[in-house]
């Protein structure tokens, strides 16, 4: 296995909010390898544990859920309603999904031909209580499959593009799982001071619920979250430099601890990782914001994977800026001891 098959694999599984266990055998299988334990947590948080010597400890951690719909209504023609969370709605049109009900089954949202529209609906905006899954399947038996509250899911295939960018749905953020895979994987013969924690956390998308949980639980000194961000070049966030392909993404913001973060741009440097820097003065919108408000506070980072055409089917990553992300944490945990953490943390 590598970071690419990896992350088709978690790509093409399927782990709305909530339903985070869908994939846990494979994150399960994928760490098991490099670490002492791996176990899931009572709302699918997935804890894999890497032992150092027990007095400071990290804790890594990327969401392992995606964006998803829920069926809402199954209409009288055996078209099924449905509301969604963090999707754009015009996105949809002429997408595949994955209906989660008795049975996984099949289907596409459709629009009207344009040769069929007035001229209202060609003008108006696209909006979730106009759209709907078409299973092909009558009323009658789709209601013996699937029931309201069913989760639906995007489905894509993963496909390798240009300058080692893939594109599939979910990879916001599984190439976060995968670059933490990737730490592990650097970290195997090493022997770490540091306890070292990776969480595949759950419930990102509709509330970062997974890293509150993490933090009280495990209790880290210090914590770094690795998450996708948008990438600044064409069809991107134009007021960004970001790029796909520049290496992770390192936030500077209120919320990020400046030692913490001025200690790894130096490794960083010392070891050639290209990085970027991202300015954020508020929240971040991540799960670094919850890890360093829990307890008493957990001195915390974000690392960022660049991202083009985010919460949609085709969101593209680039396989260098995963595997230098996952490097680039290796090498702090590799160089940092229990000492030099109790130096970081004083301002």
């Amino acid at each position: 296995m590598n970071e690419k098959s990896l992350l088709k694999n978690l790509c093409m599984g399927h782990a709305p909010s909530g339903r985070e266990n869908w994939i846990f055998p494979l994150i399960k299988e994928a760490f098991e390898p490099y670490c002492d334990e791996v176990r899931q947590g009572n709302l699918n948080n997935v804890y894999a544990i890497k032992k150092g010597n027990g007095k400071e400890s990290i804790m890594i951690m990327a969401h392992s859920d995606e964006v998803f719909l829920m069926v809402t209504e199954i209409c009288k023609n055996g078209f099924i309603k449905f509301d969604a969370t963090g999707i754009d709605p015009k996105t949809l049109i002429s997408q595949e999904v994955c209906i989660h009900g008795r049975k996984k089954i099949d289907g596409i949202i459709g629009i009207k031909p344009p040769h069929i529209m007035n001229e209202d609906d060609r003008k108006s905006a696209v909006k979730i209580k106009d759209l709907m899954i078409d299973t092909g399947i009558s009323e009658e038996n789709i209601k013996h499959i699937v029931s309201v509250g069913d989760f639906v899911t995007l489905k894509r295939e993963f496909y390798e593009l240009l300058n080692n960018n893939v594109t599939c749905k979910a990879t916001d953020d599984r190439a976060g799982i995968v670059a933490m895979w990737s730490c592990a994987k650097e970290l195997k013969n090493i022997n770490n001071d540091l306890d070292v924690y990776f969480v595949a956390s759950c419930q990102e998308e509709v509330g970062h619920r997974g890293a509150k949980m993490a933090s009280y639980d495990l209790n880290p000194t210090l914590a770094i979250a690795i998450d996708v961000t948008f990438d600044g070049g064409k069809m991107g966030d134009e007021d960004r430099e970001t790029k796909l392909g520049g290496g992770p993404v390192i936030c500077i913001g209120p919320n990020i601890h400046p030692k913490f973060r001025e200690k790894i741009m130096k490794i960083a440097e010392e070891y050639n990782i290209a990085y970027q820097i991202e300015v954020e003065p508020g929240s971040t919108g991540t799960d670094a914001w919850d890890i360093q408000i829990s307890r008493k506070s957990v001195p915390t980072l974000l690392i960022s994977i660049p991202q083009k055409y985010m919460h949609t089917s085709v969101e593209i990553v680039n396989m260098d800026d995963i595997k230098n992300t996952g490097r680039l944490i290796a090498k702090f945990i590799e160089k940092v001891n229990s000492c030099e953490v109790e130096e970081l943390l004083c301002f």
